[in-house]
């Protein structure tokens, strides 16, 4: 019952930040429209610091190193299972865009944003768990740019190789590995180490502050009114949760491991769909509706899924 008290405080916190942002844009102060701004801080400049300052609290190891490498290739394997599964299940109705919409949405999870708090709320005294969550969010990456834009536009040419692999998230991880292993960071002086960390921690806050923004733009009776939003939730947060608790369940590996694998699994869809939605012009509403039912309907979710933790 500890993990599930931790876990329904870490995501009902995270909520909150929601609510702000919500009242900001019922009352006019903050609109819709200026989201790409705020969206560009916390891609460029937050997310970045985020996964830089994972790598601060860990001692350097190469057994540390061989684990994260692991993890992406699981967590990669994961997803990527997912998602085909998805497709032979629905190819005949694939032409239709909600049914796209499902797999993507069902697979891809805000395991940074999102995750990151939460998991290291949840294992406090395994700082590695930060970096594995800065892991998935790599492996994510590079299917949004390239599974996640096709689902979208059914155009191969959108899909984008470079911005798979060449991009702030995959950028950040490589400087904050070069850090770890050449061990710089225990010389950077201390009000530096400390912006980093302090900017990596507003990433949380304010992705929830442009949700709640997001949620402000939309009557209450769309958002819970369309069936089959459920369904992509219920993929998103029972269904490929407890698929990664399977693997994680039958795996050789430590249980910071399996416990980051399985949590990082359950949080709601991402954000990111969102963005590429909008910058393709397909599906805003139903992507924007999939992320803040998913991410409001975790609240129960989540706790429910940690008491799992027990079992690995």
């Amino acid at each position: 019952m500890v993990a599930f008290k931790v876990a329904f405080i870490s995501v009902f916190v995270a909520l909150m930040y929601m609510f702000p942002g919500y009242l900001l844009g019922k009352a006019k102060k903050a609109v819709a429209d200026h989201l790409s701004t705020m969206s560009s801080v916390l891609i460029y400049v937050l997310s970045p610091c985020m996964i830089i300052s994972s790598f601060f609290s860990m001692e350097f190891s190469w057994a540390a190193l061989r684990d994260m490498g692991l993890f992406f290739l699981v967590s990669f394997a994961v997803e990527v299972a997912f998602l085909l599964s998805l497709y032979l299940i629905l190819r005949k109705k694939f032409h239709i865009n909600k049914y796209r919409m499902l797999a993507i949405g069902s697979a891809l999870g805000n395991c940074g944003f999102f995750g990151m708090p939460l998991i290291q709320a949840l294992l406090p005294d395994h700082p590695e768990v930060a970096c594995y969550s800065s892991v998935y969010v790599i492996s994510m990456n590079i299917l949004v740019f390239t599974a996640a834009v096709y689902c979208l536009t059914l155009d191969r040419k959108y899909i984008s190789i470079r911005s798979a692999v060449i991009n702030p998230a995959v950028l950040s991880l490589v400087a904050g590995i070069l850090l770890y292993i050449a061990g710089v960071q225990k010389y950077f002086p201390g009000k530096v180490s400390d912006g980093i960390v302090l900017l990596g921690k507003m990433t949380t806050p304010v992705c929830m502050l442009i949700l709640g923004i997001r949620l402000s733009t939309i009557k209450f009776k769309e958002l819970f009114s369309e069936p089959f939003v459920y369904l992509i939730c219920a993929g998103k947060l029972l269904i490929f949760p407890l698929i990664s608790f399977a693997v994680a369940f039958v795996l050789p590996v430590r249980y910071a491991f399996k416990a980051s694998l399985f949590i990082l699994g359950s949080v709601p869809c991402a954000s990111v769909i969102l963005n590429m939605a909008e910058i393709h012009g397909k599906e805003q509403k139903m992507s924007a509706n999939c992320i803040l039912l998913s991410t409001i309907l975790c609240i129960f979710t989540i706790p429910v899924m940690s008491l799992l933790l027990t079992l690995l």
